[in-house]
């Protein structure tokens, strides 16, 4: 076969939207971030639960958490160096199967520091999954139909952050936090098997048998792009202040005046399916507006959302919550998507790069977080993300002013 027919061969082999392929390869990186985001986050409407039975501090039950979120950062780029040699799909699927034993481990741990031990190597192995995700998401899928899959990829992990939480403070209520997290690792490894089932093997990954060095050349290339940076800071700030919020939300709720039970504040979290929507709505949005303008859009509404959680009232705190999960989520999707779209060069080294900023400020703004509401209560966890997001608008005002002036409207 000719070169040209062999280029004409594999764009006919895109995944385009509205194919059975398409439907399959979405539906499976949805179950993929289900499990990776069930398993990673499950711990965290249990902190005032590690409080009190392991009688631990507030910024000391966050490290089991961000212990987590630092290690996958940590990890990403090493995992996309893998991955660039023995393929995305098997990677991603060795990446679950090993996480959801990992989440089964953990709810027999032992103690708080075997504990962190299994959620710092969790941490690790789960690194397989997110950046490749997304890295095969910009190869496989037609350009025009990346940001619907981005985003729908990205609700799977709203609705898997979600569904852990739920399932894991419930069920704590009616038996232990043990039981929780050990029925989540069953239905983790069953979204796993789904996984490698279901998704299309790759079409346009080529092995790179890159040597280390070349490797950091290549993820050296990704600063000299000025817009890329602006992303990356961008999603570690905005991470950073949403993990904040709801790291000591349960905190607030679970005291006077409010006394909420395990069970309601793990149902919250539903406060995520709001997530879910907006990272489509704004995908298809930021089609049609272009990035710059929807990025805008949801940084103002997070600083709008996280003001109204002043209120003492209860209504006005979730309303509030539910407009700044909303807002986040939308943003992410947004930039994402661009990352994905602006790296020319080494894509799967830019996806690591702007995952790594992203659980870099997870982890470092859960645990500064509990700081803040040590010295200052919720006012303190305020003014801590209301500073983020102000950081995060100036990112977004010199992201704006490195763009090309005549760049094509779906990069603007």
């Amino acid at each position: 076969m000719s070169a040209s027919a062999r280029s004409s061969h594999q764009q006919d082999h895109y995944l385009s939207r509205g194919s059975a392929e398409y439907k399959r390869g979405s539906l499976a990186l949805f179950a993929a971030g289900l499990a990776t985001f069930a398993v990673l986050y499950c711990v965290q409407p249990l902190f005032p639960v590690f409080t009190k039975t392991m009688n631990l501090t507030p910024a000391a039950a966050s490290i089991t958490l961000s212990v987590s979120t630092i290690l996958l950062a940590i990890s990403l780029p090493i995992a996309g160096f893998i991955s660039d040699r023995v393929g995305r799909k098997s990677l991603m699927s060795i990446s679950l199967v090993i996480s959801s034993i990992c989440c089964l481990l953990t709810a027999l741990a032992p103690n708080y520091g075997s504990l962190l031990i299994i959620r710092a190597f969790q941490g690790i192995v789960l690194a397989g999954l997110p950046a490749i995700a997304m890295t095969y998401l910009s190869e496989e899928m037609e350009p025009k139909s990346l940001g619907f899959a981005m985003g729908l990829y990205i609700s799977g992990n709203t609705v898997g952050g979600l569904f852990g939480r739920i399932s894991v403070g419930t069920i704590t209520d009616l038996s232990s936090w043990r039981w929780a997290i050990g029925i989540l690792a069953m239905i983790s490894l069953i979204a796993s098997i789904y996984f490698w089932r279901h998704l299309p093997a790759s079409r346009h990954f080529t092995p790179k048998k890159m040597q280390p060095k070349e490797v950091l050349s290549l993820f050296a290339a990704q600063f000299h792009d000025k817009g890329l940076v602006c992303l990356f800071i961008l999603g570690g700030v905005l991470m950073g202040g949403f993990v904040t919020m709801y790291n000591y939300l349960g905190y607030r709720l679970s005291d006077a005046p409010y006394h909420l039970s395990q069970t309601v504040l793990g149902w919250i979290f539903i406060l995520y399916l709001v997530g879910t929507f907006s990272s489509t709505f704004m995908g298809k949005l930021s089609d049609r507006l272009g990035r710059s303008k929807v990025l805008w859009i949801n940084l103002a509404l997070m600083l709008f959302g996280i003001l109204v959680t002043l209120s003492s009232h209860l209504i006005l705190i979730l309303l509030g919550a539910a407009v700044v999960t909303f807002a986040f989520f939308g943003a992410h999707s947004t930039a994402s998507s661009w990352v994905g779209s602006r790296a020319k060069l080494g894509k799967a080294q830019a996806s690591s790069l702007y995952l790594l900023f992203y659980y870099v400020g997870s982890s470092l703004g859960g645990t500064v977080g509990g700081l803040f509401w040590s010295r200052a209560g919720w006012t303190g966890i305020v003014d801590m993300i209301s500073i983020l997001l102000l950081i995060a608008m100036f990112v977004s005002l010199e992201l704006t002013v490195v763009l090309p002036k005549k760049a094509p409207h779906h990069l603007k």
